[in-house]
């Protein structure tokens, strides 16, 4: 099962979520594919939402283009 570490690129506020660069989380998942952009990245919603109890979602940042994804393990 591969490890990946999701990274914030750039700060941003929208809908009242404010997210850091810098804020990073570990996501276990089942296949190789990118995270964030497999099963509408349900994973890394729930880790950024367990973790800093923030929806990145609804802060509109759940692309690659706010997010680095890094394959660790």
């Amino acid at each position: 099962m591969p490890l990946f570490r999701i990274t914030v690129k750039s700060a941003k506020y929208a809908n009242g979520v404010r997210i850091e660069k810098g804020m990073s989380v570990d996501v276990v998942t089942n296949n190789f594919a990118n995270p964030v952009s497999t099963n509408g990245g349900q994973a890394v919603i729930d880790a950024f939402l367990r973790i800093y109890g923030i929806d990145i979602k609804k802060a509109g940042a759940l692309s690659t283009a706010y997010l680095n994804v890094e394959k660790i393990g």
